[in-house]
């Protein structure tokens, strides 16, 4: 992803601890500002939040802006952080403002969240079979009709940076 791209929140499945360093990885051989999110940040254009382990990544509106959240709500499809909080509160707080997109992962999360964006009317997308580790998470969104593009890795980056272009840029996450 370009160094311009909208704000970007991520959830992964993972423990305490592998979350930060997985943050600081990403932050190393991206283009982006990459941290693990502590709660309260302004999510900005350029920056990326990974959601911290035991902790779901939530997204608020405060005026004009996109800020993080934090929770120790209970687990979700067995997981915290799980997808399907994260999706919803950007379905809720950004509605077709939100560009989102669930890539390869064993189970249903992140399924529902991502059909609540597409019905607040923001792109949706999900990883196609054939580049996915774990078919099982695409899977039951493209089962939903949750995305609206099934695609492979490789061709991710290109389509969320054409929806951002489609959409008019602006304040998106």
């Amino acid at each position: 992803m370009p160094a311009d791209s909208p704000g970007i929140v991520i959830t992964q499945h993972m423990p305490p601890g592998f979350t930060r360093t997985f943050a600081e990885r990403l932050n190393r051989i991206s283009r982006l500002h990459v941290i693990e999110a502590q709660g309260g940040e302004r999510i900005l254009p350029g920056h990326a939040f990974v959601a911290p382990g035991d902790h779901h990544l939530l997204v608020e509106r405060s005026g004009a802006n996109y800020i993080t959240r934090l929770s120790e709500g209970p687990p979700v499809h067995r997981h915290r952080p799980a997808v399907d909080p994260m999706f919803e509160s950007v379905a809720h707080s950004a509605g077709r403002n939100a560009i989102a997109v669930l890539l390869t992962g064993m189970g249903k999360d992140g399924a529902f969240g991502l059909k609540s964006i597409r019905e607040a009317g923001g792109y949706t997308a999900a990883q196609d079979e054939a580049s996915s580790v774990v078919y099982g998470m695409p899977r039951e969104a493209m089962l939903l009709g949750a995305a609206e593009d099934i695609l492979p890795l490789n061709k991710v980056a290109n389509a969320l940076i054409q929806q951002v272009k489609l959409r008019g840029g602006g304040n998106r996450v």
